[in-house]
């Protein structure tokens, strides 16, 4: 019988955590149900990907690779003939590149990493190249599946129609959350048979699921934080927008350390979370906040490892990105949202804490401290709840992982 071969695709070595985290998971459990499978990935930064993950790790694009250096001016006819003369020939080496990495591919595996919204994606970005391998994965007689995947909101017409057809050309699909399934059928696209199923990062059980590092009675909180300046594609992001959500953050670390909790700060992308701890400890200094007895903690994080043991060490979180969100409940800590995106709402109502999330648009200070002293009464309450919810989760990943990787090598 022909080896299994898994290639993984995704927004992989960005040192987005929460990416590498949900990388980390799937291949745990591929070497649980087929140990004998080789497995490599198409993904941003195949050295990253490589040294982190022990595999093979292939560039799923030139345009991915680190930016060369400025050309001089770059006018309209310049920039339209370069298209013409440069780039269309050197796409059409990508895709015979992209082919040849493919040979031997069993399964092309989709894998989150926020393949099917437009946060931050545009048109001729990761959308286009979903579709590229997709299709010439099915050249090559692979399988594509689509695994516990977002979707949506997606604005950009071109964008909706890329993605719509690179959907429709799996063998399998699952989605992570009701409202991304519904997103798809609600553009034209017929889920008809598809599933939902958790986030794959659900899949993995750390093992870092000690006690908090509290200091005297007061309960460490964990502050995670975002280099966020709105939503949409890059050209709508704004510097306003930042500075508003720079404020409301201090204002609510400000209450905090007033109070004696301890404030631990966190982020979820070491590439793009690059601003935002060092403004808010300068906000807070301009303001005449001190950090008494190490009531501030902020330590470098460059791994999903390393982010797990500082969520480990505390006792609840309040945070933007969606796996700060995520591994903290993993961890079973009780956490308060800051939504930026439909997929935050979707995992705050699917472990019954709905009541606990905000959106970062409209975000209230007053309301975010009263949700954590609520939050801090019933702690004890809601600590089971997430607990069971989690195992749930992980339980129905099983399932899925068993339906994907049966003996055959594809799905049934």
């Amino acid at each position: 019988m022909k080896a299994t071969t898994i290639s993984f695709f995704g927004n992989f070595g960005t040192q987005n955590f929460g990416n590498e985290y949900t990388l980390q998971a799937i291949l745990h459990n591929v070497r649980k149900y087929l140990p004998d499978a080789k497995v490599n990935c198409i993904c941003t930064d195949p050295r990253d990907v490589s040294i982190r993950h022990g595999m093979p790790a292939f560039l799923m694009s030139s345009r991915y690779a680190r930016a060369r250096p400025a050309r001089g001016p770059d006018h309209s006819i310049i920039r339209w003939l370069r298209r013409l003369l440069v780039r269309a020939p050197l796409e059409l080496l990508e895709w015979f590149k992209a082919f040849r990495t493919l040979k031997g591919t069993t399964m092309l595996v989709m894998t989150g990493t926020g393949m099917l919204g437009d946060f931050g994606i545009g048109p001729f970005d990761l959308h286009y190249e979903i579709l590229k391998w997709s299709l010439l994965a099915k050249l090559r007689g692979s399988r594509v599946l689509f695994v516990s995947v977002g979707a949506g909101p997606i604005s950009h017409p071109l964008s909706r129609r890329i993605v719509k057809w690179a959907v429709s050309l799996a063998d399998y699909r699952s989605y992570r959350d009701s409202f991304s399934k519904e997103y798809l059928a609600s553009i034209g696209f017929d889920t008809h048979g598809d599933f939902v199923y958790p986030d794959l990062a659900f899949s993995w059980a750390p093992a870092t699921r000690g006690p908090s590092n509290r200091k005297g009675g007061s309960l460490v909180v964990g502050l995670g934080l975002m280099d966020y300046y709105g939503k949409g594609s890059t050209k709508d992001y704004s510097e306003e927008v930042y500075q508003r959500y720079l404020e409301r953050a201090a204002d609510f670390a400000g209450w905090l350390l007033e109070r004696h909790y301890t404030v631990r700060l966190l982020i979820g992308d070491f590439s793009y979370d690059t601003r935002i701890k060092r403004d808010l400890l300068n906000r807070l200094k301009e303001r005449g906040v001190k950090n008494q007895d190490g009531q501030i903690v902020d330590e470098p994080v460059s791994s999903a490892e390393e982010l797990l043991a500082q969520l480990a060490g505390t006792d609840v979180v309040i945070a933007t990105r969606f796996h700060n969100l995520l591994l903290a409940l993993m961890l079973n800590k009780p956490v308060i949202a800051l939504s930026y995106h439909e997929k935050i709402a979707s995992l705050m109502s699917g472990v019954g804490m709905a009541e606990y999330c905000q959106s970062i648009d409209r975000l209230e200070p007053k309301r975010l401290v009263e949700q954590f002293l609520e939050l801090e009464r019933n702690i004890e309450t809601v600590k089971p709840i997430i607990e069971r919810k989690v195992e749930e989760y992980r339980s129905a990943l099983d399932q899925q992982y068993a339906r994907i990787f049966n003996r055959s090598g594809g799905p049934r």
